[in-house]
């Protein structure tokens, strides 16, 4: 009976500490120590965007994944040289290299700057340049909370079910988002990133070809969509061969995605529950009929998700090198 007294307490505390590190960040954390913070990041950003457009889908997706896994402490950067890692697990190896040295660029103009140099996270810098990629492809701009620390711990194994699956139905899905004070309509706005990203054949290729025993095709695809999709990931292709998530606008931050869902053309079976499942459908139609709601609704997201987990004071560090503790 002691001990399920203290699993109790240990779970009526998490949220109070978690409400109490978020509490201290703020929006002008840097405002004596590096008050330049914000045009140093926009400026390294938009040179790596102006290169290749991946930079967007690649930083955004690397700030969810950080965040989902140990909170948003950057430890999705950190190498290992015997690869164990976060980015080295099987979830994190997909995470295109764009979104990696993005961060790494800004960090270092960062540094640049002398009043600056070693006084901004890695975990802040990518969060700022999320912001910025999201606005360089048509999203809203928003401003961005600080004060994050770095932490010093990255596994392969801690990525392990900490992040959705293409698989998962609603109730898996606000399950997880709900473990990170994220809301239904929360998981349903930041599921509207897909309108950027991309992902791979081999994460989808069931619902093209081996659906179930009487449903070669996921029957909840549209059948045109999906024969479109078989044709870009015939049978024994290379399962890493990328597909644009949206694909009507891929380069563009807008609802098209919802729209999409309406049409059954959502790439994943985690996409095309939001609209299939009555719980979430009205939230999804509302989006895809105003993409206004559906921004506000997303920085309202992504602003509780840049709080999941975060260290703040004498937690964890400021990193030198992003890729590896001081």
């Amino acid at each position: 009976m002691e001990n399920q007294n203290s699993i109790v307490v240990s779970f009526i505390l998490l949220p109070l500490f978690l409400a109490s590190a978020s509490a201290q960040l703020s929006q002008n954390f840097y405002a004596n120590t590096c008050p330049n913070v914000e045009s140093l990041v926009r400026s390294a950003v938009e040179k790596k965007f102006n290169q290749t457009f991946i930079t967007a889908p690649g930083t955004l997706r690397l700030f969810f994944h950080d965040c989902f896994v140990r909170g948003c402490d950057a430890s999705v950067l950190l190498a290992s040289p015997t690869n164990q890692a976060e980015k080295d697990s099987a979830d994190d190896r997909s995470l295109a290299g764009d979104g990696f040295d993005t961060v790494i660029k800004a960090k270092a103009a960062v540094d640049s700057d002398p009043m600056c140099t070693n006084k901004v996270s890695c975990a802040d810098i990518l969060a700022l340049a999320t912001r910025d990629v999201v606005n360089l492809v048509g999203g809203p701009f928003y401003r961005v909370e600080l004060g994050r620390r770095d932490g010093l711990i990255s596994t392969k194994t801690s990525v392990n079910s900490h992040l959705p699956k293409p698989g998962f139905n609603l109730d898996q899905l606000n399950t997880m988002f709900a473990s990170h004070a994220l809301s239904q309509t929360d998981m349903i706005a930041l599921s509207g990133a897909h309108t950027i990203g991309f992902s791979h054949c081999g994460r989808f290729s069931n619902r093209i070809y081996n659906f179930s025993p009487t449903n070669r095709i996921d029957p909840t695809l549209n059948l045109q969509y999906a024969l479109q999709l078989r044709q870009l990931c015939p049978v024994n292709v290379d399962p890493s061969i990328a597909i644009n998530m949206d694909p009507t606008t891929p380069q563009t931050f807008d609802n098209a995605y919802f729209m999409n869902l309406q049409q059954g053309k959502g790439l994943f079976s985690s996409d095309q529950i939001l609209f299939t499942d009555p719980r979430s459908k009205p939230t999804v139609n509302l989006f895809a009929s105003d993409n206004a709601a559906f921004q506000q609704a997303f920085v309202t997201a992504i602003t509780k998700l840049g709080r999941v987990g975060v260290l703040t004071g004498d937690q964890g560090e400021i990193r030198q090198d992003c890729t590896r503790v001081n």
